[in-house]
């Protein structure tokens, strides 16, 4: 049984849609900090060979954070940069802390806890969010 545990926000999304379509795996040690509550790791076309289907927008990969119990998968495009001044910024996990992403033109921190939001700075448009689902061990993200 597959359980739902995160849908797709469309409310202020502002990242045109793009296809994503891939499954990680707990069990590879690539993906260990999704193991334990407010664990994140970043994907892209390279991870696993799964080619423009885990890029996301523009190639800028995509942020997977584990909650409780569920994912949280959001494009790695910073939304105030592209709605602002046309740029595909890529956001980066804050290597201070894991539950939050920053933007390294605008300064924008994003709650990965809280759907992606601006937590402080000048943005005020959420991450987009793909649809994240949990099985008990793979992770499926998916924009349909």
């Amino acid at each position: 049984m597959v359980l739902s545990v995160n849908s797709c926000n469309r409310n202020n999304d502002v990242i045109p849609d793009v296809i994503v379509n891939f499954n990680l795996d707990l069990n590879d040690p690539e993906f260990v900090n999704l193991n334990a509550m407010g664990g994140s790791v970043t994907v892209n076309a390279s991870t696993n060979n799964w080619g423009r289907y885990a890029a996301g927008y523009d190639g800028n990969g995509i942020i997977i954070y584990a909650g409780v119990n569920e994912f949280f998968a959001y494009d790695r495009t910073c939304p105030h940069d592209y709605v602002e001044n046309g740029l595909s910024i890529k956001v980066n996990i804050n290597p201070q802390s894991s539950i939050t992403a920053i933007c390294p033109e605008c300064g924008t921190t994003y709650a990965l806890s809280a759907n992606g939001t601006p937590a402080s700075g000048v943005g005020r448009y959420p991450l987009k969010n793909y649809k994240a689902t949990f099985d008990g061990r793979f992770v499926y993200v998916r924009n349909y």
